[in-house]
């Protein structure tokens, strides 16, 4: 069962790519679909075997590398943490492949869509089924390969190329964290099979590099490398402009690859996290800024897609300082709430953009929820589980990310519980805004626009339909499993929470008032957006004029791009400009060319004796005849 979740979507993508000018388009689409289906299954029967009633194990494929020290086979790691990651990365990413059928019919290359797209997801499985770091690591690369690929997947675009290459160079940069990570982890233990280093974590507490432990430089290392993944403050500005690809490609980044790699990867790594306590203190401060510095961006944002895109950021902070107050399992449980909710939101803005005849401007929208009833009663299920609204699914997570830091009673964790009741309060105003400007009100689209407004077909509602079941119970149905009092049991070690680590009992004894606080701040929230866009639609842009300076810091997201090009692209590109003149044209191609230049000049010169005569020859002989006998003499007299 496990194996198969992890290959059928590569046979998928191998049969739709190779093969899917034979197949023709439907049957190809159809075929990457099937193979998705039978991985959803065995993946699915795989998490309720491992997580109900199997103790976690290891499936060697083959063997792999056995290089001096280094000894790493290609093996499959069983245990409920993978096994939760591949039943709902294979869930999501099948009613995203059903979903494609119908947005990408009138696309001109469906079948290579469909190749990317289970690319994509066997990328991912492999990086969460991994006994070890480098296999870890080709999967990690596989999904910044695939990503590449499907956000410039409309490559006649110039945006979606750019995009691609922002989101393929940004990722580099934290990958080079994680390959130094890895170095540092072998430097250590001489290994970096999971198997040979957690056993061992405890006995290399007291080893230092650079002066520093080096558990801490590691988890530091690591960490690093998922802020490029999960997009953390800092390395996040690749994934607002991911919205260039296709909306089935935001769902699948946003909602079940590419971005929760960091934080699953900081979940395996517990054993060794668990004892670098700065190295979470770090995560928890940037995990809590990048929840409020995205959700502050999102407030101003008039994309219907890049709203969500910020709100997916914002969650994964939530997420990593979660993972920093020692709450594994919290942030756990809501990276797999969060995929449910997240995937029904994107597709949903895609079900609202192939409404609108490709329109994905929320100010161009408005009084259009009766005609598209169902796209607008499953986007209002996935608003209320992302605000936390009882009793969705990202209630039960995220109220239980913002208890543990609560619970943790360190200055990072109060800091961290500060940041997240103010990104809830703002996530809740931007959700109820984006429904607002794009359901209601009186229609700001032309009429031709509006005139063919409709409900998307069946095959693209069936997806909205059953992930509006997951935002709807996916929490209430695996609170007790995930963090309640038998999660002990469940997680059965795969991950790690140390004797010194309480807090997911503490999480039980906070104040009343804690648990209470998300969930009015949320409906605050809400109330706020309904006075602004409905009661008293004038109030944003007076408030916008009034203070134009912080308005225009939200709308260019801090300035972040524009920092980034001030400081790394202009000069860059102007040394490689300078590399590129000297070095490359006069240097590397003049010695060439030079040699070359000369060459011909010297044949021109000869070619002048060739004119034909034989005077001319006759001459030319008897003077190197000369030339000769007088070299020779004068060699003899010496």
């Amino acid at each position: 069962m496990f194996v198969g979740a992890v290959f059928f979507p590569l046979l998928g993508a191998t049969l739709a790519g190779f093969f899917g000018r034979w197949l023709g388009v439907r049957l190809s689409m159809w075929v990457s679909v099937g193979c998705m289906v039978l991985a959803a299954i065995c993946g699915v029967s795989a998490f309720v075997e491992v997580g109900l009633h199997s103790a976690p194990r290891t499936v060697t494929i083959s063997e792999w590398i056995d290089v001096g020290g280094l000894s790493v086979d290609w093996a499959l790691r069983y245990d409920t943490l993978s096994a939760m990651m591949v039943g709902m990365v294979t869930f999501i990413s099948t009613f995203i492949h059903l979903y494609s059928v119908g947005y990408m019919s009138h696309d001109e290359t469906p079948p290579r869509f469909f190749a990317y797209l289970g690319l994509f997801t066997f990328a991912m499985l492999m990086l969460v089924t991994a006994d070890n770091l480098v296999q870890l690591f080709f999967g990690w690369e596989g999904v910044g390969l695939a990503s590449y690929l499907l956000i410039g997947y409309w490559y006649d675009r110039e945006s979606a190329n750019r995009a691609a290459m922002k989101a393929f160079i940004v990722n580099r940069v934290g990958d080079l964290f994680f390959m130094l990570g890895m170095a540092l982890t072998f430097w250590t233990f001489g290994a970096l099979n999971f198997g040979d280093i957690f056993p061992r974590v405890e006995e290399m507490r007291s080893v230092t590099f650079a002066g520093l432990p080096v558990l801490e430089v590691i988890s530091v290392l690591l960490f690093l490398g998922a802020c490029g993944k999960s997009a953390q403050l800092g390395l996040h500005t690749w994934l607002p402009d991911a919205m260039e690809g296709p909306t089935p490609v935001s769902a699948l980044i946003h909602a079940a690859t590419m971005v929760t790699a960091g934080v699953f990867l900081m979940a395996r790594m517990s054993p060794i996290t668990e004892f670098a306590p700065n190295a979470l203190t770090l995560v928890t401060i940037v995990g809590a800024s990048t929840a409020f510095f995205a959700a502050t961006i999102g407030c101003v944002q008039n994309d219907i897609k890049r709203i969500i895109a910020y709100s997916t950021c914002s969650q994964l902070g939530y997420m990593f300082f979660a993972i920093g107050v020692g709450a594994y399992q919290a942030a756990v449980f809501h990276l797999f709430t969060h995929a449910f909710f997240k995937a029904l939101l994107f597709l949903s803005a895609g079900s609202v953009i192939h409404a609108m005849s490709d329109e994905q401007d929320i100010r161009k929208m408005g009084g259009i929820w009766t005609k598209i009833p169902i796209t607008y009663a499953v986007m209002w299920i996935g608003s209320l589980a992302l605000a936390g609204i009882p009793f969705f699914a990202g209630y039960y997570s995220k109220d239980m990310i913002l208890e543990s830091a609560f619970a943790a009673h360190t200055g990072a964790g109060m800091y961290a519980f500060a940041m997240g009741l103010i990104a809830a309060f703002l996530t809740a105003f931007y959700s109820w805004r984006l429904l607002i400007l794009t359901f209601h009100g009186r229609p700001r689209a032309d009429h031709h626009t509006m005139e063919h407004v409709h409900e998307s077909p069946a095959v693209m509602l069936i997806p909205l339909l059953v992930l509006a079941l997951g935002a709807l119970f996916a929490g209430a149905a695996f609170e007790d499993l995930f963090v309640g009092h038998h999660q002990g049991e469940f997680w059965n070690g795969a991950i790690f929470n140390a004797e010194h680590n309480h807090i997911m009992h503490a999480v039980h004894e906070v104040p009343g008032w804690v648990p209470l606080a998300p969930t009015v701040i949320a409906i605050a929230g809400i109330a706020l957006a309904y006075v602004f866009y409905m009661f008293a639609p004038g109030i944003p842009a007076r408030l916008a004029e009034t203070f134009p300076g912080l308005y225009r810091f939200l709308l260019n997201k801090w300035y972040f791009d524009e920092l980034y090009d001030t400081i790394f692209v202009r000069p860059f590109r102007r040394l490689a400009r300078v590399l590129w003149r000297t070095g490359d044209v006069r240097i590397i191609d003049g010695m060439p060319n030079g040699i070359a230049a000369i060459t011909v000049d010297t044949a021109r010169g000869v070619a002048r004796f060739q004119t034909g005569r034989v005077a001319n020859y006759a001459f030319t002989m008897i003077a190197g005849l000369v030339v000769f006998v007088s070299v020779i003499f004068l060699g003899f007299t010496r």
